[in-house]
């Protein structure tokens, strides 16, 4: 078990992710790169919260990264930094070369998803806006691979 995971268990137990077939809250952000981020109906969404300081979520990057060049067209991902500021984020995007749009969260967009207590928390987002699957804590790609590849077959 990792520290962000950690973190997550000594908090209430309120939060919990929304549970599959909830309809996941469309949001606009402005992304890193400044122009603006919606979450899409219409096509398969990973939405993946996390932090420049979360290991799990440094980790993720790469997989990440590959899913969204496998699945171009297919899978939109957003990552939604719950870093108190940009800069960090900022860095951590150009060092890894990140792919796919990065907006900034914070509490309110987080208690929209159930509450983001324990980071990476990954949704997966069907194209009609349900959500099929989450995550939280460590990352576990072959889940996360198992879970698109089905939904993209449905």
């Amino acid at each position: 078990m990792t520290i962000c995971f950690l973190l997550s268990a000594t908090l209430p137990a309120a939060a919990t992710p929304l549970a599959p077939g909830t309809i996941a809250p469309q949001f606009t952000r402005t992304g890193l790169d400044g122009k603006p981020v919606t979450l899409a109906r219409g096509r398969l969404v990973l939405l993946d919260f996390w932090a420049s300081w979360c290991t799990p979520c440094i980790v993720e990057l790469p997989h990440l990264i590959a899913l969204q060049k496998r699945y171009a067209g297919k899978l939109q991902i957003i990552g939604v930094s719950m870093d108190d500021d940009v800069k960090a984020p900022r860095q951590t995007v150009a060092q890894y070369h990140v792919s796919y749009a990065i907006v900034m969260g914070d509490v309110a967009l987080g208690k929209l998803y159930g509450g983001v207590l324990g980071l990476p928390e990954i949704f997966l987002i069907g194209p009609d806006g349900k959500i099929i699957k989450s995550w939280r804590g460590d990352f576990h790609p072959a889940a996360l691979d198992a879970a698109i590849t089905a939904a993209l077959q449905r």
